[in-house]
């Protein structure tokens, strides 16, 4: 893995398709190393980093430090075939309000392709969306989509990418322990410092 030809590779998918002046800044190449191994499937430079091929990824980070963008790239830079879904967990709570309890399944037990296997799916920013009631029934989305895929996890190896602002202690109290013990079967958690730079001003 040549990890410098990739970073310059990556610079430039950036610059195409966010800004002409995209950079990525040397505080982060430890981040998108670990995130580089788990995507090559490289079990060697995996172990070294304490990545598990099985679990997907979880990106952490404050509030603009390019977690979402970063997922964006890592998606657009494997062949179509190989594409994990980016989807909004503000854009679920929407469709659960439009959809009702057909969204939990959509994302979650009907979450398969035409040859049954298992879609993958990243969900940007835990913690943006809001509990929704559908005809007076309130649900946390997010955490029974999150319950069902890690029981898929288990018996059917799916696996699932997500981004959130949130700490550990922030998704115990919005989605329960339950839900905050199974995501740290479900991912390997890859944070960056709460000093991250806000990349957006």
């Amino acid at each position: 893995m040549d990890f410098n030809l990739f970073l310059l590779r990556l610079e430039a998918k950036g610059r195409e398709l966010y800004n002409p002046s995209f950079k990525v800044i040397p505080d982060d190449h430890e981040i998108i190393y670990q995130m580089l191994t788990w995507f090559l499937n490289d079990a060697n430079a995996a172990k070294d980093c304490n990545i598990s091929l099985r679990k997907g990824i979880l990106l952490s980070g404050p509030v603009g430090c390019g977690k979402t963008t970063l997922m964006h790239l890592f998606r657009v830079m494997h062949p179509p075939n190989e594409q994990f879904i980016v989807k909004a967990c503000r854009d679920v709570s929407y469709e659960f309000n439009q959809d009702g309890f057909a969204v939990i399944n959509r994302y979650g037990r009907g979450s398969f392709d035409r040859n049954g296997k298992p879609k993958t799916y990243c969900f940007d920013d835990l913690g943006t969306e809001n509990a929704i009631k559908f005809f007076g029934n309130e649900c946390n989305v997010m955490a029974e989509i999150l319950l069902s895929r890690y029981d898929l996890f288990v018996t059917r190896k799916m696996i699932t990418h997500m981004t959130t602002n949130l700490n550990s202690s922030e998704i115990e109290e919005l989605y329960g322990l339950r839900v905050r013990s199974r995501l740290r079967e479900m991912f390997n958690i890859i944070r960056f410092p709460q000093s991250a730079k806000d990349k957006r001003t």
